[in-house]
């Protein structure tokens, strides 16, 4: 059995080689015994669990296939897809799990995240998920109409796009000592995140801290198996 990581594919209609390659990952990579972890980003936005059009169900029909042949799925939310329900996982047969999520891989204690929330110097950012995240604001968004939602969506997206355009690329990564106390808290062997878009291994004063890189011009996937965790990367 193998564990796969998977972050920021961003998937969506305009972009069908991402499709493309993510259903080629499945299935040239994936075995009915093994596990896949999708990290968060997993679409490019997320309007509701009600909303579904040709492209949503291709993607659903995919991870049903998996989830039905016995490979384990286990969703987290990212920034652009943190509207994705109960509603959605039961119809794919996915787990929806919470970020930080933690789980055991050969005696070594590994910690989960999206890593937006590891992204403290970016305090625009961090107000606006904190609004976002929260119970009554998803319930009023979801309340409004499909049309309405692509509306606030979009509008959403660009302000983001225009800010992150004028935003120190040093304030768009991790916070080192956020970093460190999560690490420290939660006394772990080995953290695992995506969101900022800069694959690497970190030696975090001892502890790796592997980061995911997004889906554009090359795939980046985690594999853990045999006791070895491995950070790999293919052309698309």
């Amino acid at each position: 059995m193998s564990i796969f990581f998977i972050s920021d594919l961003h998937l969506e209609e305009k972009k069908p080689h991402l499709t493309e390659a993510f259903k080629n990952f499945i299935s040239s990579k994936l075995s009915p015994k093994d596990e896949l972890f999708i990290l968060g980003d997993f679409f490019e936005q997320w309007i509701g669990d009600d909303y579904e059009d040709n492209f949503i169900k291709s993607i659903k029909d995919v991870l049903k296939e998996i989830s039905n042949s016995g490979t384990k799925i286990f969703l987290m939310h990212g920034n652009r897809d943190f509207l994705i329900g109960q509603k959605f996982c039961k119809e794919v047969g996915a787990n929806l799990i919470e970020d930080p999520y933690t789980l055991e891989i050969d005696n070594k204690k590994i910690l989960l995240m999206h890593g937006d929330s590891l992204c403290t110097d970016d305090e625009d950012y961090q107000n606006f998920r904190k609004l976002v995240r929260n119970k009554e604001w998803q319930d009023e968004f979801l309340s409004k109409d499909l049309i309405e939602r692509k509306t606030v969506a979009k509008n959403l997206r660009e302000i983001s796009t225009l800010e992150n355009q004028n935003k120190n690329e040093l304030i768009l990564d991790v916070n080192t000592t956020e970093v460190e106390k999560i690490i420290k808290n939660n006394s772990v062997d080995i953290l695992i995140h995506g969101h900022t878009h800069r694959p690497k291994i970190h030696d975090e004063n001892g502890i790796p801290r592997i980061v995911l890189g997004d889906w554009g011009d090359n795939l980046w996937y985690i594999k853990s198996s045999n006791g070895e965790i491995e950070l790999l990367q293919e052309k698309i």
